[in-house]
């Protein structure tokens, strides 16, 4: 006889899927159409975010746990670290890293691991994606100097808040810790600080120049003979398509912040205007080529791996850097074998390197299912930039208007009561939905400035985008799903509540202010 007692959890389980597979809308195209974009946008986030963003930041997060010695993360970051040194430092780190809400997890997971307090953690896990320079400066570019500077104000603010909060919330847990930690005793030194320091820098440069972005300002000349100088608001998804056009916003000339259409089929042809950005990124690779000749060295002189190991691993992307073409997906190709020599010499040592490994595996194997899982909701729900999933991107403009009257418009309930309550509630509600869309949508970096322009331009009011800028960038639901595996599902709660409810109340004061 069945203990049903026992089985009905599984049993409730298996009609569950049973249903869902039965009752499946696959005629709805609504429905078709989510399931492409989560697909399209698991693609998008495999070849743009994972080999050069991931990878790398699976390594670096690794070294933290076998390299930096617990006693140094809690004394810079640990719970009963300096505050001022703690929040200082995790609060600006955004502006070194330059990246996304999912490649900081690993960097977060290491130094948390390692005897970082809550409070400095999750600063440095919401200012990491946030504060980012590029993308400051393309927001104020784009969307005008007072929200660049709102955003950079507001994301600094925010880490350290942010932080201070999660501190005062379990503050008996993070006193708890910080008792535990001053009773340890102090670990001996495997290398000095100053080598462990370099290492670190070789890592983040390799990490950062594989991901310089291409330059937003250029210079197109016209079939008719003219020169315009303009920065890409919009660039059409298939620029050999018929009628494919650039939205484009003018740089100089008496048209200057006005934005404009290119029609591809004009542009004779189309140059990044010369400055530092520009000369960086055309010689992105010889420089990371360069930190990854000496992380090289770091690893035979300083870590004893055996030179002729290193020397070998490195042949096979020296040999398809040089044949294979330097642009488009060919780029992953060297990259992927340099990773790929790296982790068979690292794998093959017995002594750190070996250790190193499986630590950067471990978090690979943990973080990686749940980041792809929660791109494949996100998109699904979503879609990708341009591109709709199951919800209608009108819906979404409607919610973020400067007024109700588009939703009152679209909805049929203009007049009475329900009127007057929207029109009162309406900068509070717009500034929350901006926020609560922006926390679960994915955006990697710098896509964030070209969708707010898009809602803009459909209505979205000032204050909605400021709180959309402060909270998307930190945050998505693949981030959440995996910050939930590390701190825990309840302080996950807490941290994503905290930056819903300050980019909302940041919003309705700007907005109220411009």
């Amino acid at each position: 006889m069945i203990a049903w007692k026992k089985e009905w959890k599984k049993l409730g389980g298996i009609v569950a899927v049973f249903a869902l597979f039965f009752w499946l809308p696959m005629d709805s195209g609504r429905f078709t159409g989510g399931i492409m974009e989560a697909l399209h946008l698991a693609k998008w986030y495999a070849r743009e975010h994972v080999l050069l963003c991931l990878v790398p930041a699976f390594f670096i997060a690794g070294a933290i746990g076998v390299f930096v010695s617990q006693a140094s993360v809690m004394k810079y970051l640990g719970a009963g670290a300096n505050k001022a040194l703690a929040y200082g430092v995790a609060s600006v780190s955004g502006t070194i890293l330059a990246i996304c809400s999912c490649t900081v997890l690993p960097l977060f997971a290491g130094i948390y691991r390692m005897g970082a307090g809550l409070g400095p953690a999750t600063a440095f896990l919401y200012s990491g994606p946030a504060i980012n320079v590029l993308a400051i400066i393309l927001t104020a570019r784009i969307l005008g100097p007072e929200l660049g500077v709102a955003r950079a104000v507001g994301a600094i603010v925010f880490s350290v808040v942010i932080g201070l909060a999660m501190h005062f919330i379990y503050r008996k847990e993070e006193l708890a810790k910080a008792q535990v930690q001053a009773s340890m005793p102090e670990p001996e030194v495997t290398r000095p600080l100053w080598q462990n320091g370099a290492f670190f820098f070789v890592m983040i440069g390799v990490l950062v120049f594989a991901n310089w972005g291409a330059p937003n300002d250029w210079r197109f000349s016209l079939s008719d003979g003219t020169e315009t100088r303009a920065v890409i608001t919009k660039a059409p998804e298939d620029a050999s398509a018929v009628g494919a056009v650039y939205r484009v916003k003018l740089s100089e000339g008496v048209d200057a912040g006005s934005e404009i259409d290119l029609a591809v089929s004009e542009i004779v042809s189309r140059t990044p205007v010369e400055g530092v950005w520009t000369t960086i990124w055309r010689n992105k690779w010889l420089i990371t080529v360069g930190f990854a000749g000496l992380f090289s060295l770091v690893l035979i002189f300083w870590f004893s791996l055996k030179w002729w190991k290193v020397v070998l691993a490195g042949v096979p992307p020296a040999v398809l850097a040089f044949v294979l073409p330097s642009d488009g997906l060919w780029v992953l190709v060297p990259f992927t074998a340099a990773v790929v020599g790296l982790s068979v010499v690292l794998n093959s040592d017995k002594g750190e390197g070996g250790y190193w490994f499986e630590t950067s595996w471990g978090f690979a194997k943990q973080i990686l299912p749940l980041l792809f899982f929660g791109v494949l909701i996100a998109g699904f729900l979503l879609g990708r930039p341009g591109h709709e999933g199951i919800i209608p991107s009108k819906y979404v403009a409607m919610l973020v208007g400067d007024s109700p009257n588009q939703m009152l418009d679209m909805t049929g309930w203009s007049g009475g009561a329900f009127e007057d309550f929207a029109r009162w509630v309406w900068p509070v509600w717009t500034n929350f939905f901006a926020s609560i869309f922006g926390a679960f949508m994915y955006f990697a970096t710098l896509t964030e400035v070209p969708i707010l322009q898009g809602l803009i331009g459909a209505g979205m009011g000032k204050g909605p985008a400021l709180a959309l800028l402060l909270a998307g960038p930190a945050l998505s639901l693949p981030n959440m799903l995996v910050i939930a595996s590390v701190i825990g599902v309840r302080k996950t709660i807490t941290f994503v509540t905290l930056v819903v409810t300050m980019a909302t109340i940041s919003g309705i004061l700007y907005g109220s202010l411009f």
